[in-house]
């Protein structure tokens, strides 16, 4: 699977708000209600990864969750990861 160019990226996060791209890869933080909520955040989070059999960085700091999504074995943003962005989207909560 070969990576997008930058212009390709920008172009699919211009539908994903709150996604950025930098140092090769695409990220977002969520603010969520609490501690256990941020967790069950990332077990949500951790069923649509391993169904796409794609694995984002998760950084939990108490309430807040910061996912990072690259294609290691390509070096940088595939198509793949802007789809799992995508299905993050669809059940993160509201910012």
């Amino acid at each position: 699977m070969a990576t997008l160019t930058d212009e390709d990226i920008r172009a699919a996060l211009a539908d994903l708000p709150g996604w950025e791209l930098g140092d090769g890869a695409i990220s977002r933080e969520y603010g969520l209600d609490s501690f256990a909520g941020a967790i069950a955040f990332v077990v949500r989070l951790s069923y649509a990864a391993e169904a796409a059999n794609h694995h984002p960085d998760v950084d939990i700091r108490y309430s807040r969750v910061r996912i990072t999504l690259s294609t290691h074995s390509e070096g940088g943003v595939t198509a793949k990861d802007i789809d799992l962005a995508r299905v993050i989207e669809g059940f993160a909560p509201p910012q």
